[in-house]
């Protein structure tokens, strides 16, 4: 029998390619996962591979490429390309993310953060972070979130041209507004909150609608003064009285805000009249020359608005993209809910495993690509899109499974005798497609030795049965507990025994599991203990978890199957 030297070739270029010298054990490893009946040439079949192996160090990228291609990596490429922008010119491409600091990042703000991102980058153009922290009292901004906020962008591998913040910007705002009382665009409105509706919803003008120029000049400056108190006077912008939707009519543009009681983290009391959303808005995507603003569909109404600012400025208005919303069917992402979650106990704060925020996910030991991957896959559409965790898993697995390695991991275990015939080293490789990386190794003596299992396995453990312990034998179940049969993993396969991870007693470091809404307390390999915080590891037959702490025991998080 030859060995199929095509199929060394092909395996020898691939891990050049991919880790820059291809390595002999490496390519042992895959050959004979191809071909187990190469296993009885063993020395035969190094002596092939080493000549192999070193025909293709010494030859150029271009010509290993003949013989293994990235293909895969070119069609996910592909696969994430998005349609180009309207009217969008290459180096003259501005876009923005807007967060509000009153909470942090989750899965829902992660698709117009990565688009305006991701175009930025398409037309080499600039892409802003804009907090925009313009209301101290509804949705109060608070210092721990900016931070955080910044930290999630960063962890994604965003950097942005600029972080803008919009509190630092509010004599820019008073600025335009004077503007716009010159141009007899904007009016200071005296009206209680029920009278103007009365006015608004029947079409008519209030009766500050039409004073002079002069007048509305002299009441805006008695605003900034603090002449009036919160609720008494408001800045608005002059629209269509007949406009079909009602919010559009005259909608206000700054109101006073009684920073005495509700101080800005930033700015304290210093400024107790603040702009609205739509009015601070439109000045700033202007002020920072933002082309192409990407956002949620349900932004229509605001745009409407918006643009009465862009006309009577005389300002290019944006162009607009808009997409669906995300839909996190078992994410939790209510600012509302999980902050009274958190005050109530119900969660250990924003990084707790059962929430959809960026912590969370980080913590669980999702990888940042995983996430990018998901938004872009979903691409700039009106229609909703669901993501659910399935397709994060998914995701997440094709990018971490080549760097965790592997070990054994028991939740609340039972321990069991087992009997052996003789001294066993048991030999398991790290990762299965890197044998470079080393083994764990147990060392087992002959006769009784002692065996933690994990809870979920023991319902297999009944007398009489047979079950296999992965990587030491088959093993029959007895009073005394499990008693060697034979080695012959076909065997196990043939009659159907369940496979069964464990931990030897002397090997053992004591460890907790936190899965979404679960702890357990149990153990894992003691060789888990030189990993390091923060890296992700496959436990065998758990799924995959991110190492949490460390300090006299361990605590993994649970990250997916």
């Amino acid at each position: 029998m030859e060995f199929d030297i095509d199929l060394i070739r092909r395996y020898a270029a691939e891990n050049r390619i991919k880790f820059g010298r291809a390595s002999s054990k490496a390519v042992i490893g895959k050959v004979i996962a191809s071909k187990p009946e190469y296993r009885g040439r063993i020395k035969e079949l190094i002596r092939v591979i080493e000549e192999v192996v070193d025909e293709i160090n010494s030859m150029s990228l271009e010509e290993v490429g003949r013989y293994w291609s990235p293909t895969e990596k070119k069609k996910v490429k592909e696969e994430f390309k998005l349609p180009p922008l309207p009217n969008a010119v290459e180096g003259s491409v501005a876009t923005r993310f807007a967060p509000n600091p009153d909470f942090v990042l989750h899965l829902g703000s992660l698709r117009p953060l990565i688009l305006s991102y991701e175009y930025a980058k398409m037309y080499k153009g600039r892409f802003y972070v804009r907090f925009e922290d313009t209301d101290p009292k509804t949705k109060k901004p608070e210092p721990e979130f900016y931070d955080a906020i910044k930290r999630d962008i960063e962890w994604l591998g965003i950097k942005p041209y600029k972080y803008v913040y919009q509190s630092d910007r509010l004599h820019l705002y008073y600025d335009v507004a004077r503007c716009l009382i010159e141009k007899g665009m904007a009016y200071v409105c005296l009206c209680g909150r029920e009278e103007f509706k009365d006015y608004v919803y029947s079409g008519r003008a209030c009766p500050h609608r039409d004073q002079a120029v002069e007048t509305n000049h002299e009441l805006f400056d008695k605003m900034l003064s603090g002449y009036y108190g919160e609720g008494e006077a408001v800045l608005r912008i002059k629209t269509d009285l007949g406009h079909p939707n009602i919010s559009v009519r005259d909608w206000p543009g700054l109101r006073i805000i009684d920073t005495s009681k509700y101080p800005h983290p930033r700015k304290g009391d210093r400024y107790i009249v603040w702009p609205l959303y739509n009015f601070s808005c439109a000045i700033d995507d202007h002020v920072m020359g933002i082309t192409h603003v990407l956002r949620g569909a349900e932004h229509k109404v605001n745009e409407i608005k918006q643009e009465y600012i862009f006309r009577y400025m005389g300002w290019n208005i944006p162009e607009y993209i808009h997409h669906g919303r995300v839909a996190i069917p078992e994410g939790i992402l209510s600012k509302s809910k999980i902050l009274k979650g958190i005050r109530e106990g119900i969660y250990t704060d924003i990084d707790d495993p059962r929430l959809a925020t960026i912590a969370a996910l980080r913590r669980r030991g999702y990888h940042p690509k995983a996430l990018y991957n998901v938004i872009l896959k979903t691409g700039v559409s009106l229609s909703n899109t669901t993501i659910d965790f399935s397709m994060l898993a998914a995701e997440n697995k094709k990018i971490i499974d080549k760097d965790a390695n592997r070990y054994y991991g028991v939740r609340e275990p039972k321990n069991f005798n087992i009997y052996l015939e003789s001294d066993v080293e048991v030999r398991i490789r790290l990762h299965p497609d890197f044998p470079d990386r080393g083994y764990r190794i147990f060392h087992m003596k002959r006769g009784v030795n002692k065996v933690f299992i994990d809870f979920d396995d023991i319902h297999n453990l009944t007398l009489g049965k047979s079950v296999r312990l992965i990587g030491l034998g088959n093993f029959i179940v007895s009073d005394d507990g499990l008693r060697f049969l034979n080695n012959d993993v076909s065997w196990a396969k043939e009659n159907g025994l369940p496979f069964i991870h464990w931990i030897p007693s002397g090997y053992i470091y004591k460890a907790e599991f936190l899965y979404p809404g679960k702890l357990y307390r149990g153990y894992v390999e003691r060789g888990l203990e030189e990993v390091d915080v923060d890296r992700v590891v496959q436990l065998e037959r758990l799924g995959y978890f991110r190492i949490d702490y460390k300090d006299g025991y361990i605590r993994v998080v649970f990250a997916h199957k």
